[in-house]
């Protein structure tokens, strides 16, 4: 029986995955610790007060979103940090923030010529 071939994902749903990894706090130790070096996940679980299979079903989200790498040697399992993903993040937010920049300064010329045209009003009594 063939195997179905998945469709990548698109930008907005990799996006998706990479924001809902780092909506964890442990996922986000656990990638602030391989952004120092691989590691193998029991010394990546060590500091955490969960289980084995709980640290890897993190990992495995992590993985999904491209987070991180791991590769295994017989029974050893290591990660490594793929920061690839975050340069989609910075890209949607340096857009984000254009959008917002525009809008907020749009409302401070707005503010400002409000108050002008008050003190001309006030001016004038």
């Amino acid at each position: 029986m063939p195997v179905a071939e998945t469709a990548a994902p698109s930008p907005d749903d990799r996006l998706d995955l990479v924001f809902h990894a780092l909506a964890d706090r442990t996922r986000r130790a656990l990638l602030l610790r391989l952004a120092e070096g691989e590691a193998m996940v029991t010394a990546l679980a060590a500091p955490f007060d969960m289980s084995l299979p709980a640290v890897s079903k993190h990992l495995r989200v992590l993985e999904r979103a491209g987070l991180v790498e791991r590769t295994v040697e017989g029974r050893v399992h290591r990660c490594a940090f793929g920061p690839a993903p975050l340069g989609e993040v910075e890209q949607w937010l340096d857009q984000t923030r254009a959008f917002w920049e525009d809008r907020l300064a749009g409302l401070a010329d707005y503010v400002e010529s409000g108050a002008d045209q008050q003190m001309r009003g006030e001016d004038e009594r």
